[in-house]
């Protein structure tokens, strides 16, 4: 009987320990706060929809497990840094341009895709300056959403294979925060209004 309480004993805490440190060593939660942040700052919706989560097995699994109180639930390394010189410059950047695409997005010409980019859709209905003009926006506000990506990462000192778990937080909060009428990129690579 002492046997197995031990051994019950060793699975509890190695469980705890593996939960803790999924999340000391990538805040998610924190990031997933932080890009709604960004996003509602560059697009002006301030309080807007937020990003819908896709149920599945596995995560209503760990859910279940919350309300078991073996340890915190909840321990960041750190908190999460989006106000460095460099990100403020970059969202700064980010409002403007985004100003001047706007118009494509509502036109359809453009739309978020699963990635964490704006991306051309269709320009059939642009003259050749808008077409330019549209191609030279998306470069640039591409441009600043690389090196969004990459501050954050840098400013909160996590290991550099983390940034295309970054990217992907961010690329759920560009499409949950879109327009109702503007396209988002679903997880499968198709093309949808929102």
């Amino acid at each position: 009987m002492l046997r197995r309480f031990r051994h019950f004993m060793y699975c509890a805490v190695f469980f705890v320990a593996a939960c803790v440190t999924v999340n000391i060593y990538f805040p998610a939660a924190a990031i997933q706060k932080a890009a709604d942040q960004i996003v509602d700052d560059v697009t002006g919706t301030e309080g807007g929809q937020k990003p819908e989560k896709k149920p599945d097995t596995q995560s209503r699994f760990f859910d279940s497990l919350k309300d078991v109180s073996l340890g915190p639930k909840e321990a960041y390394a750190q908190d999460i840094n989006v106000s460095t010189p460099a990100i403020r410059n970059i969202r700064k950047s980010m409002r403007e341009n985004f100003q001047e695409l706007r118009p494509f997005f509502v036109r359809g010409n453009v739309g978020e895709n699963k990635s964490g980019f704006v991306e051309i859709r269709n320009t059939s209905d642009l003259n050749l300056k808008e077409k330019a003009d549209v191609a030279r926006l998306v470069d640039q506000m591409n441009g600043y959403r690389t090196a969004l990506y990459g501050e954050v990462v840098k400013a909160n000192r996590l290991d550099s294979n983390s940034l295309p778990q970054v990217q992907k937080i961010f690329a759920n909060s560009w499409r949950g925060k879109s327009r109702t009428g503007w396209w988002v990129q679903n997880d499968d690579g198709g093309w949808e209004k929102k």
